[in-house]
């Protein structure tokens, strides 16, 4: 049923055209019975008219071998004038200047010879060969005229979709950068939020004897904790689900760095904190932000692979010398009070070395572990 519509338009031209181009070639040989002279040309030219106009149904499928055969019987008789002069059309607008050229001029001489053998009374030769190149010209110039307009507003088409497409690809690209950035920062948090809840958990764990005041002092710091993660995580889910109401939390900044390792010092770990940075005032928002989680990720990562030991923390820097941070933990074997997924080293190295900076962790020889990073700080 689907192909049936598909072909009803094409068979509906076709039919269209044959039957006007059957109606010219009647006018034409009605024409030429009006001259006493051509009378004795009646059946030549029906025949002739009748060829061409079934040659007609021919010409989208082979259009070049049927234009040369009208050409033929256009030698023969005028009657086929109007089919030949549709097929020279049809190869001006299907094919290029070259080949479409040649089909007119063969056209062109078929008419030229045609005038020889059937002259009109009243017109010159001369008039006639100059009208039969006219013509064929015209039909060229007009057939390769609407094809290139025709290619010329298909490649705007193309261009257009190719422009939309691209663009929604630009889009898609963006939303997913823009939600790994706030994904990523939401890890930081997180995993810094859930490492303290561990630590003050295994806290009550292994000291079940301690006095009364302390357990309630760590269950409450416990559910502040799991409160603020909740909060957290509920902000991670609307970032994904793209929801207009988002605004996001405050970034920090290098100035919560004190505050960063006073909250580790309260869950129980000995930090010695070493800030050597000359004016903190001058410092870009960006390198601050990324040094702060530098930091974060450096104490997150000590309570969970050396819970218990002691973290050494120094950032020292100047304008237009830079900013260093390092932090480093003794070796510890055991196992890990919570575990890890190794992605968070990852992301911290994608994001200095966005920042311009770079990045070194690994163990150290004498034992333990070493994070060490380097900021731009540009004067």
């Amino acid at each position: 049923m689907e192909s049936c519509t598909t072909m009803r338009p094409s068979r509906v031209a076709n039919i269209s055209a044959v039957t006007a181009i059957g109606l010219l070639t009647a006018m034409t040989i009605i024409g030429r019975m009006s001259d006493p002279t051509h009378r004795n040309w009646l059946i030549p030219d029906i025949v002739a008219g009748v060829v061409a106009s079934g040659l007609m149904l021919m010409l989208p499928r082979r259009p070049i071998p049927t234009a040369i055969a009208m050409a033929v019987l256009v030698v023969l008789s005028p009657a086929a004038t109007p089919a030949s002069t549709a097929a020279t059309l049809t190869i001006a607008l299907r094919f290029p200047l070259r080949r479409a050229a040649l089909i007119a001029g063969v056209q062109a001489v078929a008419h030229l010879a045609q005038g020889l053998w059937h002259p009109i009374s009243g017109l010159p030769f001369l008039w006639f060969a100059l009208l039969d190149v006219a013509i064929h010209a015209a039909f060229l110039g007009w057939g390769q005229w609407i094809q290139a307009r025709q290619q010329l507003v298909g490649s705007l088409v193309e261009r257009a979709q190719r422009a939309e497409a691209e663009q929604g690809r630009r889009v898609a690209e963006a939303r997913t950068l823009e939600r790994t950035k706030m994904a990523r920062e939401m890890h930081d948090v997180l995993a810094h939020r859930l490492s303290l809840l561990a630590t003050y958990a295994g806290a009550l764990e292994y000291r079940p004897d301690s006095s009364p005041e302390k357990l309630a002092t760590a269950a409450g710091v416990i559910r502040t904790g799991v409160h603020q993660a909740l909060e957290e995580l509920r902000e991670v889910i609307n970032v994904l689900r793209d929801e207009d109401v988002y605004e996001g939390r405050p970034q920090p900044t290098f100035d919560d760095l004190r505050a960063l390792v006073d909250e580790s010092r309260d869950a129980g770990t000995a930090i010695s904190y070493d800030d050597l940075v000359a004016d903190s005032t001058s410092l870009p928002p960006a390198t601050g932000r990324t040094a702060y989680r530098i930091v974060q990720e450096g104490l997150t990562n000590a309570r969970k692979h050396a819970a218990g030991h002691p973290v050494t923390v120094s950032v020292a820097g100047a304008p237009g010398d830079g900013l260093r941070i390092e932090l480093t933990n003794p070796a510890v074997n055991g196992t890990s009070l919570t575990p890890g997924s190794g992605t968070g080293l990852v992301g911290l190295t994608e994001r200095v070395q966005l920042a311009g900076g770079t990045l070194d962790h690994g163990r150290v020889p004498g034992g333990g572990f070493r994070l060490e990073a380097s900021l731009p700080w540009p004067t």
